[in-house]
């Protein structure tokens, strides 16, 4: 029978990169007591050094936000020309 994947929180990732960061104990302690693979601890502490920027509101954050924005934006836009058609529709209807 095929083992499913195991899933890992963002916390639990971070909690270990934290722990390997501090080196207070060895790779091969920390895989063996988190029962994960060293090199998976380490890719996350590469990962949680790469990304620790974003804590301090980085610039991933504000790309993020300005996506939000355009969205938006061309949400409304949308709506305007849906709004703007419907006025010049009825305006030949009623003869202006």
């Amino acid at each position: 029978m095929k083992k499913s994947r195991r899933k890992f929180t963002a916390k639990f990732k971070a909690m270990v990169a934290i722990e390997s960061l501090k080196e207070q104990s060895t790779l091969a302690e920390i895989a063996k007591r988190y029962e994960v693979h060293p090199n998976q601890i380490s890719a996350w502490k590469r990962e949680f050094l790469d990304n620790s920027e974003l804590a301090f509101g980085g610039e991933k954050t504000q790309e993020g936000e300005s996506e939000v924005m355009v969205e938006k934006l061309y949400q409304q836009i949308g709506q305007l020309q849906v709004e703007n058609n419907f006025l010049k529709k009825n305006l030949k209807k009623a003869g202006l």
